[in-house]
């Protein structure tokens, strides 16, 4: 791997397309392409996550969830090729239970917000819905694995509890959504 990473900056895709992990080459703004950006921007968006004040338990939850979302954009980058298993899914419904469990029940929309970190993590969660949308977008047009759907579908669900969770880790609550507000 080191040998393929020496040269960055390779010219290869100055007319507009870029390389899979096959060989072939397709255009930049093709749907496989926007959902492995998507993937690699939410990768981005859980490492600077991870840079803040939060539990070291979440942290290394989510360091392997960035590992998760490496091997995503690989499975995207090759087509037929399959890295995100149903062990994957099964492991963020692990988690998501756990965070959940102490969680009051929520009887009102909450807003994004609260601590700088539950911010962040409904950041990631909103990007996570993109590049769902851009997998299922991949799906339609060609045969791919249906783990990847199932995980970032599982994620954002779980980055949506952890940005509750953060908000009581910080001294805070849910940031309720006020419905009979002054307009």
């Amino acid at each position: 791997m080191g040998n393929r990473l020496s040269k960055i900056a390779t010219r290869t895709g100055d007319a507009g397309t870029t390389g899979l992990g096959d060989g072939s080459r397709i255009d930049k703004d093709g749907l496989r392409v926007h959902a492995m950006g998507d993937v690699d921007e939410l990768n981005s968006h859980i490492g600077a996550l991870i840079c803040e004040d939060i539990p070291e338990l979440m942290k290394q939850e989510l360091f392997s969830i960035q590992h998760d979302l490496f091997d995503m954009g690989g499975e995207l980058c090759i087509p037929g090729y399959t890295l995100i298993t149903e062990a994957q899914v099964l492991r963020l419904d692990a988690l998501l239970a756990k965070y959940n469990a102490d969680l009051p029940p929520l009887k009102d929309f909450i807003l994004p917000g609260g601590s700088r970190a539950a911010a962040m993590s409904h950041v990631c969660r909103t990007v996570c819905r993109r590049a769902e949308r851009a997998i299922v977008s991949v799906g339609k047009a060609e045969q791919i694995n249906e783990a990847p759907r199932q995980y970032m579908n599982r994620l954002s669900d779980l980055l949506f509890v952890l940005s509750r969770v953060l908000n009581r880790y910080a001294g805070g609550s849910d940031i309720l959504w006020e419905k009979e507000r002054q307009r």
